[in-house]
């Protein structure tokens, strides 16, 4: 509990003892008071209104105005009967009262109220003794709750006189004694509370000054030094270049070979502002780009490797920035202390890349000659003028066609996929009708539709305008999602195809009622030879990578939406004239 929350419990308590006696005591006091007053006003009136009307009765003989202050007094105390039989008393001594106003020389009629008289005052006596008692009774109920409370008060007030001083001194306490110990150099030296209040937090940062004191103490210059140069020697001897920054962006280390990449001396690298030397050195100014400027880097950039001339040749490299965050001692958030930019020679990876797309390239255009020859024998075969064929044949002429067929598309694809990668792609970008583009892919995927009953539905804004894109690859990417999803939805299934103005773009998308892709699997869907697990193998994989480097070589943007259950979206973006 907080220090300054307990001071206030006791002290709010006390308040609220002392309210209470204070409220006790009134209270008795003003029950006495009620008492008494029931006496005064009451009773203590009456026996004056008897007494007087005794005697005006003794001085009926001698005063003419007697008969009149006994019937004053007899009137007031009518109205100011209050005891059980005082009003019967009292009426009968009205009715006596008359008869002594006929005769006043009446001696029966005189003892008659006298006695009327006395009855009323005994009446009255009796009262006053029994309010008495019960005012005395009260005043003894009074003074048991009075003395109640105040022990009351006193126990609880004693228990904070005692407790409430040694809560505050002996944690101060505590502390000044480690603190003097702290001053005689003992570091080892901690305060624990396991209160959570004042204390508790003054502790805890006792102790992190203490085990920083200690971490400092227990250092050692020279062996810090010797760790140094040990992890100086280290990243010197690395065969990638490394370069490493402060949190500040200022460059606090370089190996020999960021040096030799660079083509920068030691002193023009290391304490200068990486800002400043990205000014005169383009690598830099690559290197540290999406640290100064991280919002105008796509993740598409960051994964580019980057083409450095080095080692007498044109070499590769992949670019990995490191954060690097410690927890100081004593602490428990983590604090951004700078970066580490690696560079990792690929070179070699990507001459065999380089070897492999040219492999690709030459056997796949070498495997078109002899494909188009079978599909040219087939169409021959299937000419009634070459011979006739049984139905056996004809089954057979259809796979051997069919085989062909998907054997002349993959080579197609990889032909296409080895021109995207060495850059001999050629794009006739001109002004393209998303009309005609539509019409082109839907003539293309018709039969294929017809065959599994599936309906193409298309959603086309009115007054579309042209795109700047390449007519024949922007189909082949078209078409390419609407053989996906053919593939890939059920029988007698519906897909759409819409194409929507938005913003300066047209907007091609291509939904179908398919099972959808898992959310894991759409950062990959567009990676080369990847299919998602558990599908259908109707490919290579490469259909929809073929169509993002077609869509990316046209500035456009390419992307897919899904959700299991759900069916997928595929759609691209390109700028509109």
């Amino acid at each position: 509990m907080k220090i300054r929350t307990k001071l206030t419990l006791g002290v709010g308590l006390l308040f609220i003892l002392i309210t209470l006696l204070t409220y006790v005591g009134a209270k008795s006091i003003n029950a006495l008071k009620n008492d008494t007053e029931n006496i005064l006003v009451a009773n203590y009136n009456t026996l004056e209104y008897s007494r007087n009307m005794l005697m005006a009765l003794d001085e009926l003989s001698t005063d003419t105005t007697a008969i009149e202050k006994i019937k004053e007094n007899l009137n007031k105390q009518q109205a100011n009967i209050t005891e059980i039989g005082e009003r019967e008393a009292t009426e009968q001594l009205r009715q006596h009262f008359s008869q002594l106003q006929l005769n006043n020389f009446d001696r029966t009629t005189h003892l008659l109220i006298r006695k009327d008289i006395a009855e009323i005052m005994r009446l009255n006596m009796e009262a006053i003794q029994r309010k008495s008692d019960i005012a005395k009774q009260t005043a003894a109920s009074s003074t048991i709750w009075i003395a109640l409370t105040g022990t009351l008060c006193f126990v609880i007030a004693f228990t904070l006189l005692i407790n409430l001083p040694s809560n505050i001194a002996n944690p101060i306490k505590k502390l000044t004694q480690s603190i003097k110990q702290i001053a005689a150099n003992d570091y080892s030296q901690r305060v624990y509370f396991e209160d959570h209040s004042e204390f508790g937090e003054l502790a805890q940062s006792f102790n992190t000054m203490a085990e920083k004191l200690e971490e400092y103490n227990n250092s050692n210059l020279s062996q810090l030094l010797f760790e140094k140069k040990r992890i100086e020697t280290l990243i010197n001897n690395m065969n990638d270049p490394v370069i490493g920054l402060d949190e500040n962006k200022k460059i606090l280390f370089a190996n020999n070979e960021a040096l030799k990449v660079t083509g920068l001396q030691a002193a023009q690298l290391i304490g200068q502002q990486a800002q400043d030397v990205s000014l005169i050195n383009d690598l830099m100014r690559a290197l540290v780009k999406d640290l100064i400027m991280p919002q105008e880097n796509t993740g598409d950039e960051r994964k580019q490797p980057i083409k450095i001339f080095a080692n007498n040749k044109e070499s590769y490299f992949d670019k990995e920035v490191i954060d690097i965050a410690i927890v100081p001692t004593g602490e428990t958030e983590k604090q951004h202390i700078g970066h580490v930019i690696v560079l990792k020679n690929i070179t070699p990876f990507k001459e065999l890349d380089f070897a492999k797309t040219n492999f690709i390239a030459t056997i796949s255009h070498e495997l078109k000659t002899p494909i188009s020859s079978i599909k040219m024998s087939l169409q021959l075969l299937e000419n009634q003028q070459t011979g006739h064929i049984n139905q056996e044949q004809k089954q057979l002429i259809s796979s051997i066609k069919d085989d062909s067929q998907r054997l002349l598309k993959i080579t197609s694809e990889l032909l296409s996929l080895s021109q995207l990668e060495t850059g001999n792609i050629q794009l006739n970008i001109q002004k393209s009708m998303p009309y005609q583009i539509l019409k082109f892919a839907i003539e293309a995927v018709k039969t294929q539709a017809e065959q599994k009953k599936i309906e193409l539905i298309t959603e086309i804004d009115p007054d579309l305008p042209a795109v700047k894109a390449d007519t024949e690859k922007t189909a082949w990417v078209l078409i390419n999602f609407l053989t996906n999803a053919i593939n890939y939805s059920p029988e007698q299934s519906k897909i759409t195809i819409a194409i929507k103005q938005n913003a300066g773009t047209v907007n091609f998308s291509v939904t179908d009622q398919g099972k959808g892709i898992e959310k894991r699997y759409k950062d990959k869907i567009f990676d080369k030879y990847f299919q998602v697990p558990g599908s259908v193998k109707t490919g290579t994989g490469l259909g929809l990578a073929i169509s993002k480097e077609f869509i990316d070589a046209q500035n456009g943007i390419i992307g897919v939406e899904s959700e299991i259950g759900m069916g997928s979206t595929f759609y691209f973006r390109l700028a509109s004239i």
